[in-house]
């Protein structure tokens, strides 16, 4: 949506294609990191986006064991806004939609599904798609696929992709709001177990982080049990936790880690969790797929306005990216391997220790700012070349 925008603002004609009627998804995400802010400031358009019911998250707090730390301060960053906007990824969806449509080559095509492309000898030239329930046929000088980490597009490609795992899987769920509920995210952390909540306003999403696999053996246990798992990490949720009363509530998002190893085809490219898939450790999924659409709009604008796109151009998007994408899903991978797996294997019995590097971060201020960076605005992040 936000490459569509870009392009169309360049004098581009695009066409997104949405395979539901709506943006209503329950697994997209609500971080709008303080780089995709600044994105919006560039274009002209971050006062009407910030105008939309929001939360702003200046720090990051955690809760390991007993104790509270604070793990990451946003307030010195070099950007216009040093905060994480919290909005549900629909709103957002719909917000560049009406900026898409203020412009004469945007088109948005809903309840279009992509099931294959469409070739001319080696070149890409369109997709096949679905459009409510009818086959159709949808050609362009470039095609984008940008549908998420089970993308049919790079299947259908056949882009050679490198699995780097993930040992996690995560329960996603929502819980009623209390006055006096904390008005910041709080990750926490026991033996056993990570439990995250993200404010929406009126209600808690919440993500119950278990292990790769894993749902079943939660089953099995029973809804009670699984209640009493969420108090144990969360005990201020002990009167809310009664509202899930059936496992329909309560739904599976399967972790994945990997990148493709060319993100394009004459013809076609991949951005975003289609060429590489993040972990949720960080939120910074929605960060990584909004740089790669504006290194992509930099890029291929003018060669998409005279009709003469080349591989060369795509594979300098790839090469613009590739590297902030091997560096995140590096941290990814780490904390995955050496620090959550860790917790979720260790004996709800066994004290927790807090490591090192977070009481560091606790106890010296300045250090703070490391991960604010590294989240808030990742490693390289882009700037328009048009700005609003």
């Amino acid at each position: 949506m936000m490459l569509g925008v870009l392009l169309a603002r360049a004098g581009v004609e695009v066409c997104v294609l949405e395979k539901h009627a709506d943006f209503l998804r329950d697994f997209r995400g609500d971080t709008v990191h303080p780089s995709t802010l600044e994105v919006l400031h560039e274009m002209g358009v971050l006062d009407a986006f910030l105008e939309r019911p929001h939360q702003e998250v200046r720090v990051l707090r955690g809760r390991v064991g007993t104790r509270e730390l604070t793990l990451a301060d946003f307030s010195h960053l070099p950007t216009r806004c040093r905060f994480i906007a919290f909005m549900p990824q629909w709103d957002f969806l719909d917000f560049l939609a009406a900026e898409g449509r203020r412009h004469p080559g945007f088109h948005l095509a809903m309840e279009t599904e992509v099931v294959d492309l469409v070739q001319s000898g080696d070149r890409v030239v369109g997709f096949r798609a679905l459009q409510r329930g009818r086959e159709v046929e949808l050609f362009a000088d470039l095609s984008i696929g940008a549908d998420g980490r089970g993308s049919v597009v790079r299947a259908r490609a056949g882009l050679p992709r490198r699995e780097l795992g993930a040992p996690i899987d995560v329960l996603w769920l929502r819980l009623p709001k209390a006055d006096g509920d904390p008005s910041v995210p709080l990750g926490r952390v026991v033996p056993g177990r990570v439990f995250i909540t993200l404010d929406r306003g009126d209600y808690w999403q919440c993500a119950f982080v278990i292990a790769k696999g894993g749902l079943d053996t939660m089953k099995a246990r029973g809804l009670p049990a699984f209640r009493d798992e969420i108090v144990r990490a969360a005990p201020e949720l002990r009167d809310r936790v009664g509202a899930l009363d059936d496992w329909d509530d309560v739904k599976l998002l399967t972790v994945k880690v990997d990148r493709l190893e060319r993100w394009w085809r004459d013809g076609l490219l991949c951005i975003g969790d289609a060429a590489h898939a993040m972990s949720p450790i960080g939120g910074v999924g929605i960060n990584l797929a909004i740089q790669d659409a504006v290194a992509a709009a930099n890029r291929l604008a003018i060669p998409l306005g005279s009709g003469s796109v080349t591989a060369g151009d795509l594979d300098a998007v790839q090469r613009r990216r590739a590297w902030p994408t091997r560096v995140t899903q590096a941290v990814q991978v780490l904390l995955q391997d050496q620090v959550i797996r860790r917790v979720l294997d260790q004996d709800r019995d066994q004290p927790l220790h807090v490591p090192l590097p977070l009481r560091a971060l606790d106890r010296w201020p300045r250090l703070r700012r490391l991960p604010a960076r590294l989240i808030g605005l990742g490693a390289r992040p882009e700037h328009l070349r048009q700005k609003g």
